[in-house]
């Protein structure tokens, strides 16, 4: 098998972008490209190509994905997309992301576990679980580490939340219980836990 380079275009910090004809791009140094003798218009032979994903791009994905995870904790979507975004063709990202899985060095239950520890003094379950989601953690593993750590009574919080607030439940007019209710239902909170504890704490 042998591939056309169909454009190489400059980009930045010393690297410039390949695509071939079917359909892959790359980024490497504009050094590796002169080694590779690749240029706009020539074929690439099947062990260049091979050489390129794997040898090359291949091991830079891992480094890259072990830089990040220094840097901050991430799920395995935030990663795929960081990676993404630099530019690595989808087989060096999927290789990257079952090395570093490999090595428990990105675990979706372990970061929503301590997202929900770290989080759950000011957030509902239901915003935990939303937030979780989001960043590419599936609902059972979600569900799984809610079950598992949340331990928040969200009626409780809800007025410990009003406290700090210095909400007042005697003097409050419309206008602050509004605020303060929608300030609530932002956090993730249900309507009928912070009507509940308005009209509670009232009495």
């Amino acid at each position: 098998m042998s591939l056309q380079v169909m454009s190489v275009v400059p980009l930045e910090k010393g690297k410039a972008g390949i695509r071939f004809d079917d359909g892959t791009e790359v980024v490497l140094y504009k050094g590796e490209i002169r080694k590779l003798g690749i240029e706009e218009g020539c074929v690439v032979t099947e062990a260049v190509y091979d050489k390129i994903l794997n040898e090359i791009l291949g091991k830079r994905a891992i480094k890259r994905a072990m830089h990040l995870l220094e840097k901050q904790d991430r799920t395995e979507r935030q990663l795929y997309d960081k990676l993404k975004q630099n530019g690595y063709p989808e087989s060096c990202i999927e290789s990257a992301i079952a090395y570093v899985k490999s090595y428990h060095y990105i675990d979706d239950f372990r970061y929503a576990s301590t997202y929900i520890r770290y989080h759950q003094e000011k957030k509902s379950r239901q915003k935990l679980k939303m937030e979780l989601m989001a960043k590419g953690i599936g609902r059972d593993l979600v569900d799984a580490a809610l079950e598992e750590e949340y331990v928040s009574d969200d009626q409780k919080k809800i007025a410990e939340l009003l406290q700090k607030r210095h909400y007042s439940f005697e003097d409050a007019d419309v206008s602050e219980q509004r605020k303060n209710y929608q300030f609530l239902l932002r956090r993730g909170f249900k309507s009928s836990d912070i009507l509940h504890v308005m009209k509670q704490e009232r009495q």
